[in-house]
């Protein structure tokens, strides 16, 4: 049996896997998810076209979203599957550097369960404006059978929200040198919509979809109103109802802790202080760029990024 020690520890190739994934941030989760159904998608591909089977795809067939509603009320899944699709190399290649770019700095703002919700918001809501538009304006009738898949409506929810959190934040790219993050999604949201006519419209206008929740779940955040709260509520109860152990009722006595209470008058005032301290460097951020930040003010957002 192959081993490999990791911290003094034997592990074999099975839990050296489960290592992996159990110290993976949820970044790197959603890029391997991609990658690995990727890779499933075209194994299946593969095995089918030497036996001789139909170029159809079963597999790219039951998980994408398609434009008829009716043939989505036997497959509703494919709302949020499809975002886990890609065509060819450069669609997957394309949308997993954006989204590591990008989601490197949305988690410096928000958890890892916002960063759930943008990519699943952007999801439903990026597939509801391509099902929408096939279905209501004029250029599209007659187009027959249409399915979409690919992450780019999930990426550009991420990257448009977190623009929107911090537009003057200073990204250093190759040969353009400095750009603030709101002309990086603008351009690209731009270059969505003119290209409409030129090919591929139903993907551009799930690109805008995905970019108009993106921001407007960010103002949302701003305002203290939580649109993709349903989405943690969700995943927390599937994950209770399917790994938790039932455990026998025990009574509990009650008694009043002032100590405790202290300490939570404490932990609260200590938070406020800290929301105070953030948004001041979330306005120095917006009117000076990330640059103008010192390392103890980086640092402290960085710290504090984890614990929203």
């Amino acid at each position: 049996m192959n081993l490999t020690r990791i911290g003094g520890i034997k592990m074999d190739w099975k839990d050296k896997l489960r290592y992996k994934y159990n110290t993976a941030g949820i970044l790197e989760k959603f890029i391997a998810a991609n990658i690995l159904m990727f890779i499933l998608t075209f194994a299946v591909n593969t095995i089918g076209f030497l036996f001789g089977a139909s170029s159809s795809n079963f597999l790219m067939d039951w998980l994408a979203f398609p434009k008829d509603l009716a043939d989505l009320i036997f497959k509703p899944w494919s709302i949020i599957t499809y975002a886990f699709l890609h065509a060819g190399i450069f669609h997957i290649l394309s949308n997993m550097i954006i989204l590591y770019f990008s989601g490197q700095i949305f988690l410096n703002f928000y958890s890892g369960k916002k960063f759930v919700n943008f990519y699943i918001l952007g999801a439903i809501f990026g597939a509801l404006i391509f099902a929408l538009s096939y279905n209501l304006f004029p250029a599209f009738q007659g187009t027959g059978k249409s399915y979409l898949i690919g992450a780019s409506a999930s990426v550009m929810a991420i990257l448009v929200g977190i623009a929107t959190k911090i537009p003057n934040f200073q990204v250093r790219l190759m040969f353009l040198g400095n750009l603030k993050l709101w002309w990086i999604a603008a351009a690209l949201v731009v270059l969505d919509f003119i290209q409409i006519p030129l090919g591929n419209p139903g993907g551009h206008l799930a690109h805008l979809g995905g970019a108009a929740i993106g921001y407007f779940y960010t103002k949302q955040l701003d305002n203290g109103n939580d649109i993709g709260a349903w989405i943690e509520n969700s995943i927390g109860v599937f994950s209770n109802f399917s790994f938790s152990k039932k455990e026998n009722p025990k009574m509990k006595t009650v008694y009043k802790n002032k100590q405790k209470k202290s300490q939570q008058k404490k932990s609260t005032k200590k938070d406020k202080h800290s929301q105070e301290k953030i948004d001041k460097i979330l306005d120095k951020i917006s009117s000076s760029g990330y640059g103008s930040l010192t390392k103890e003010e980086k640092d402290f957002l960085f710290r504090a990024g984890k614990d929203l």
